[in-house]
């Protein structure tokens, strides 16, 4: 598209997200998927321990990993848009205009 210098330009003055803010949004997310991988370890018959538990785990933390991600990406594209100045709808704009 024509505005990607744009774009580029302001991705690359993203602010930091806050680390502890985004350990706090987490940390409940988090716990619920560690007691999840717990129950499928321990829903697991002896002798069946890896073949009854590796996938469902495998499975929780890739969506973990997924939602870690996007909630970190997130956050810091909402920092940014903090930074802007609000945009005036085209009603404001035009009435300006006359």
């Amino acid at each position: 598209p024509m505005d990607w210098p744009e774009r580029t330009i302001a991705m690359d003055r993203l602010p930091s997200l806050s680390k502890e803010a985004f350990i706090e949004k987490m940390r409940n997310e988090v716990e619920r998927v560690l007691g999840q991988v717990a129950e499928a370890v321990n829903q697991a018959p002896p002798g069946r321990l890896i073949a009854d538990s590796e996938e469902k785990v495998r499975d929780l933390m890739a969506e973990l990993r997924r939602t870690v991600y996007e909630t970190a990406v997130q956050m810091r594209v909402d920092e940014a848009e903090k930074s802007f100045p609000p945009s005036q709808g085209c009603g404001e704009r035009s009435n300006k205009a006359q």
